[in-house]
């Protein structure tokens, strides 16, 4: 249940592509242990905005393509499907490569659109869901990994947030959206309405710095899989050297009691995690201070040391991209610019994830840089320590 397999890719080679997923799947019985002939698999890849596959906001189509074929092979019917956050399915399908994937490997693109509503068993009574994701006899995940503004790191767990459809998503970042552990539960809680029966990351080249959209391509050169994204995010945030203090979904995940939120639970196989590359990811800058500092004084200088979204008036072009997508409707552009209500902002950053010129910087306080530092340096101290057979 919860052993996850790493294995090298150096490139996205199709060939080599294909060989590599097929290693990585050996040791949890391949293919053939997760499909059967005649089941309908939707593959979900991440497709956040309309972005080509070297700049590392998408799954890489050739993950799409190898995994599809396989899947086709072993009898399936595949599907592939998201629900994009700007720039609609079909634009995001073809300039992201996975339409030209899906066709190469006989899949067929699906739209999230039509939606089910599903009564939810823990915090969120009720969750709207893509029909097609929840009626396909199985789902096998195909996320990127990327460092995330709002949750430190989008990987297996978060990926499914594409599960929600088109507009939903801004709802549901205005009702849980001002809290980390509280949206992390959401995506926790969306996980267990329909467990993916596989998962595998696309982390040949991952994203680091400000993603999920707008971070920087960097070559790691792995495949992780497994059946428990749980465990998979445990493992991927130790592969990018992320502090365990900032893996809000797993933090919520072992104050939820679920399998795979701690190390005792997880078997590694597969190529080691210390035949990757060790430096650590560098993390969003619009990260606030979340660890190192006593909760009543965190408290009192909420203000000073919160990051707030604002526009760089040399790139933004008045689209309304950004003001159209704030859950909180903290954004408007009057008298020719564009403001952010400080007060009503939630800092989910959808803002920047959004944006299609990369124009919403993040503002920082001198007294958030300067304690930033000082608590970063402390947490990546502290938390340099690893489980056996991990290097960082």
């Amino acid at each position: 249940m919860n052993h996850v397999v790493l294995a090298r890719c150096d490139d996205y080679d199709v060939s080599r592509m294909r060989s590599a997923i097929i290693r990585l799947l050996e040791p949890i019985g391949g293919i053939g242990a997760f499909v059967k002939a005649g089941e309908t698999v939707l593959l979900k890849p991440n497709m956040l905005s309309v972005k080509s596959p070297e700049q590392a906001v998408t799954t890489h189509p050739a993950v799409v393509r190898a995994v599809a074929e396989l899947v086709r092979e072993a009898g399936g019917l595949v599907l592939v499907g998201d629900s994009p956050g700007i720039g609609g399915f079909q634009r995001v399908a073809d300039k992201s490569g996975i339409a030209r994937a899906a066709q190469e490997s006989g899949a067929e693109l699906v739209e999230f659109d039509d939606t089910v509503e599903l009564p939810g068993s823990g915090t969120f009574r009720r969750i709207t869901l893509a029909r097609a994701y929840w009626e396909a006899d199985k789902i096998i995940n195909l996320p990127k990994l990327k460092t995330h503004e709002m949750m430190t790191m989008t990987c297996a767990v978060k990926n499914l947030f594409g599960a929600v459809v088109g507009t939903e998503k801004a709802g549901w970042h205005l009702k849980a959206g001002a809290s980390r552990e509280q949206f992390a539960r959401l995506l926790l809680e969306i996980y267990l309405l329909k467990k993916p029966a596989l998962t595998i990351v696309d982390a040949v080249v991952a994203m680091e710095g400000n993603g999920p959209g707008s971070g920087d391509p960097l070559q790691v050169g792995a495949l992780i899989a497994g059946v428990n994204p749980v465990a998979i995010d445990m493992v991927a945030g130790r592969l990018a050297g992320i502090p365990a203090e900032l893996l809000h979904v797993e933090r919520t995940a072992r104050s939820m009691g679920l399998e795979g939120a701690s190390w005792e639970e997880i078997e590694i196989s597969g190529a080691p995690l210390d035949s990757f590359p060790t430096k650590p990811f560098r993390l969003p800058t619009g990260l606030d201070v979340q660890f190192g500092l006593p909760k009543f004084l965190s408290t009192a200088l909420k203000r000073q040391l919160t990051s707030f979204p604002d526009a760089d008036r040399q790139r933004c072009v008045l689209c309304g991209i950004c003001r159209d997508a704030c859950p909180p409707a903290a954004i408007e552009i009057k008298n020719s610019a564009l403001t952010v209500d400080q007060g009503r902002c939630i800092r989910c950053w959808c803002c920047r994830e959004l944006c299609p010129h990369d124009a919403m910087l993040v503002r920082r306080s001198l007294l958030l840089k300067i304690v930033s530092a000082l608590a970063g340096r402390s947490s990546y101290a502290s938390s340099s320590s690893a489980p056996s057979g991990i290097s960082r």
